[in-house]
C-alpha cells in the first residue's frame, strides 16, 4: 500500500482510519464533510478484519460454514440439490436447485439449524475414493450437479463427511469439528439468483451469501461497515440526488447523466483536459464504429468477441462498436510516416466503448455496457520509456489526488511464459517500469507472469473513505498493435524501427470512477464539485429583488446557484437542501436584503453568519479557481456589499 503525502495545510479525512497497518500515509485529503456527516459514517478504532486468502483460519472457518449451510438447508429442504459452496473474502455462498424461493423467514429457519449443527461437535473428515466410488453415492444422492463437477476433477478425489448423515465432493480444507466454528460470529446475509457454471443458458440457482468470524465482535464490525457501505451507495445516491439513471426501456448497462450528473461530469472532463494539456497531451476523437476488418486486425474479433456486441450490415459492409479505442489511435498514427525526432506521441480521448456484459454482472455504473474511457496512448522510443512511465505515474497522482484519492495499491505485472516480442524488448520495458516506480518512490508488489501476453503492466488500485480498494488505473506496455499495424518511425540512421506503444487509462472507466468518487463522498460532494454549490433561501417574497440579483452576479461568476421559490416554510427550505447535500445555504431575509448580503450555512463549516455578496462572490469564484472543498470567508459587517 502506497499513500502519497500531501501538503500539511490539507484537511483530515477518515480515509486513513481504516489504512492497514504499515502503511504510508497521507497528512491530510483535501475535503472534510461536515460534523454531522463525520459522526454518521466515522469509523473509530475499527477491528482488524482480515480477508479470507490473508487468514488461513478463517478459510477453514467460511468453507466449513459453506458445508454446515448446505447440510441445514438439505435438512430442511430435502428436494433441494447443492452445486458449489466456495468461501469469499468475507464469507461464504452456497448455491442450490430448489423448487421453491427462499425467503427471509426461511432464512432464519436455516440459520437455527445450522446453529443446532455447529453445537452438535460434528467431525468434518476428509476421505479419498475412486471415481467409481464417488459417481455411485453422487447418483444414489440424486445430485446431478456434482455428478458434473465430478467429471472435470482428477484423481485423488476427496470428500468431506460433517457427522454421519451428509457429506460433499470437496478438495477442502475444513476444520476438524464444528465446535471450532462459533455459532455467535456468523450470519446468513441475502439470497441471490446465480446460473450454473455463470451461463445464462443453464439453470437459474438460488445462492445463499453468509459470512462468518471468528469472533461476535468481528462479525458486529463487518454488518456496521456494511450498513455504512449501503448509506455510501452510488446507486441510491444517484437517485436521491438526481445524477443518473439507467433506464428499463433503454436496456440494460446503459447510463443516462441527468442534468446535476453532467454538470460535474463536465467539471471531471474538464480538469483530466486541462491536466493532459499541461502534460503535453494532444487529444483525438474517433469513431463509435469501425469495418469489422478492424477489429480482426487488431486481434479483438479473436480474443474478444465474446465481448463485442454483433456485426451491423450496412452497404454490404460489416461493422461493429468498438469495445476499445487502441486501434483507431493506432491508425491515427499510422496515417503518415513518423519520425524519431517527433517522439514521444502523447494522444488521449475520452472515447465511448460498447462491451457486451452479461445481466448478472451489471452493478450500476460500477458495470455497464456502454461506458467512457479515458484512453491515452504513447508512442515512444525504447530509451524513453522510463521518463514516459514516470510522467504517466505524476499526471496519475495529479488527478487522482484532486479527488481526495491518495492512498493505492500498486501491483507490477511481468511476462508471461507464452507471450510475443523480443527479450531484450521486455527487459527494457520491464526495468522501465521497476525504475520509474522506484523514482517515484512507491511501494508496489510483483506478479511474475501476470503480465499480458503482449506486455508489462502496472495496475493501481485506489482505497477509499472506508477503506474498500478499487481496481482504477492501468499502464500497460504493448508489443501487439504496433507488430499487427506494423507501425514505424524512421530512426536516426534512417532506418524504419517499431515504436514502443503505451496503453494508459487513469480513471479507467469515466462511469465507474464516478460511481467510486460518490461512494467515496457519500454524496458530500466538495465545493468545487457539487453539482449546485449555492442555493438561495428567500424567506419572505419581498426579498426576492435582491436574491435574484444576487442569483445572476453568482451565475455571471460562474458559481453553480440556484434559488428556491416554493415558498416553503424556511426549515422546510433548509431540510431540503441538506437532503440534497448542498454545500452552502444562503438565507435572505430583511436584514440581509438590506445589508446586500446572505446567511450562510456551510455543510463544511457550519454558520458563517451574514456575508456581503462582493466577499461572498470573490469566495466562491476563489474555491472553483482552486478545485477546493468549501468556501473561505470569514462573516463581516452588516451593510458591506
Amino acid at each position: 500500500m502506497c499513500r502519497i503525502p500531501v501538503p500539511a495545510a490539507a484537511s483530515t479525512s477518515n480515509s486513513s482510519e481504516l489504512a492497514p497497518a504499515g502503511s504510508c500515509t497521507t497528512a491530510g485529503s483535501g475535503h472534510q464533510a461536515s460534523d454531522s456527516t463525520q459522526q454518521e459514517g466515522a469509523i473509530a478504532a475499527p477491528l482488524v478484519l482480515p480477508k479470507t486468502s490473508e487468514s488461513p483460519k478463517l478459510l477453514r472457518i467460511r468453507h466449513s460454514m459453506s458445508h454446515v449451510l448446505a447440510m441445514a438447508v438439505q435438512k430442511l429442504f430435502p428436494k433441494a440439490q447443492v452445486t458449489i459452496g466456495p468461501w469469499t473474502e468475507a464469507g461464504f455462498y452456497y448455491d442450490f436447485d430448489s423448487p421453491d424461493p427462499f425467503s427471509e423467514a426461511d432464512l432464519k429457519a436455516i440459520k437455527k439449524e445450522m446453529i443446532r449443527i455447529i453445537n452438535k461437535q460434528l467431525p468434518l473428515e476428509r476421505q479419498e475414493v475412486s471415481r467409481a466410488e464417488a459417481e455411485a453415492k453422487i447418483k444414489a444422492q440424486n445430485e446431478p450437479y456434482k455428478l458434473e463437477i465430478l467429471a472435470g476433477i482428477h484423481e485423488p478425489i476427496s470428500l468431506y463427511t460433517l457427522g454421519e448423515d451428509w457429506w460433499d465432493l470437496c478438495a477442502g480444507p475444513h476444520v476438524a469439528n464444528t465446535s471450532e466454528l462459533n455459532a455467535k460470529a456468523f450470519e446468513l446475509e441475502s439470497v441471490a439468483g446465480a446460473y450454473w457454471r455463470g451461463d445464462e443458458t443453464r439453470a437459474q440457482l438460488q445462492r445463499i451469501y453468509g459470512t462468518a468470524w471468528e469472533t461476535p465482535e468481528q462479525l458486529a464490525e463487518h454488518q456496521r461497515r456494511k450498513q455504512e457501505a449501503l448509506r455510501r451507495d452510488h446507486r441510491r445516491l444517484g437517485t436521491d440526488l438526481h445524477l443518473f439513471s439507467i433506464e428499463d426501456e433503454a436496456g440494460a448497462g446503459l447510463v443516462f447523466w441527468h442534468p446535476r450528473g453532467a454538470r460535474m461530469r463536465l467539471l471531471i472532463e474538464n480538469l483530466w483536459r486541462e491536466l493532459h494539456f499541461e502534460a503535453g497531451y494532444e487529444l483525438l476523437y474517433t469513431p463509435h464504429v469501425a469495418d469489422i476488418s478492424l477489429w480482426k486486425t487488431s486481434g479483438h474479433l479473436d480474443f474478444y468477441h465474446e465481448s463485442m456486441f454483433g456485426p451491423m450490415q450496412v452497404d454490404e459492409r460489416q461493422y461493429q462498436l468498438k469495445p476499445m479505442n487502441c486501434p483507431f489511435h493506432v491508425l491515427t498514427y499510422a496515417s503518415t510516416l513518423r519520425s524519431y525526432r517527433e517522439l514521444p506521441i502523447r494522444w488521449a480521448e475520452l472515447g465511448t466503448v460498447y462491451r457486451y456484459e452479461r445481466p448478472g454482472v451489471m452493478h450500476g455504473l460500477m458495470r455497464v455496457r456502454g461506458f467512457t474511457q479515458d484512453d491515452a496512448h504513447v508512442f515512444c522510443l525504447p530509451e524513453q520509456i522510463t521518463a514516459e512511465i514516470l510522467a504517466i505515474l505524476d499526471l496519475t497522482e495529479q488527478i487522482l489526488s484532486s479527488f481526495d484519492f491518495r492512498s493505492y495499491e500498486i501491483n507490477l505485472s511481468t511476462r508471461p511464459e507464452k507471450s510475443i516480442g523480443e527479450d531484450a524488448v521486455w527487459d527494457l520495458a520491464t526495468q522501465g517500469l521497476i525504475e520509474a516506480l522506484n523514482r517515484k518512490g512507491w511501494a508496489y508488489k510483483v506478479d511474475e507472469g501476470g503480465g499480458a501476453f503482449y506486455g508489462p503492466k502496472i495496475d493501481l488500485k485506489i482505497e477509499d473513505a472506508i477503506g474498500r480498494m478499487w481496481q482504477c488505473s492501468t499502464i500497460q506496455l504493448d508489443f501487439n498493435l504496433p507488430e499487427r499495424f506494423a507501425l514505424e518511425y524512421v530512426a536516426a540512421d534512417g532506418t524504419r524501427q517499431r515504436p514502443i506503444m503505451i496503453h494508459r487509462a487513469i480513471f479507467g472507466s469515466l462511469e465507474r470512477f464516478f460511481g467510486i468518487m460518490t461512494e467515496n463522498y457519500a454524496g458530500d460532494f466538495p465545493f468545487w464539485l457539487a453539482p449546485e454549490q449555492i442555493r438561495l433561501l428567500p424567506v419572505t417574497d419581498e426579498v426576492l429583488p435582491w436574491a435574484e440579483e444576487l442569483l445572476a452576479r453568482l451565475r455571471t461568476a460562474g458559481v453553480r446557484a440556484s434559488l428556491e421559490r416554493s415558498g416553503e416554510r424556511l426549515g422546510k427550505l433548509i431540510r431540503n437542501g441538506e437532503t440534497m447535500k448542498i454545500p452552502v445555504l444562503a438565507v435572505i431575509g430583511a436584514k440581509e436584503a438590506e445589508a446586500r448580503g446572505a446567511s450562510l450555512r456551510s455543510r463544511a463549516d457550519g454558520d458563517l453568519g451574514l456575508v456581503g455578496a462582493d466577499a461572498l462572490l470573490l469566495a466562491a469564484a476563489a474555491a472553483n479557481s482552486q478545485r477546493a472543498a468549501s468556501l473561505e470567508l470569514e462573516p463581516v459587517e452588516a451593510g458591506a456589499a
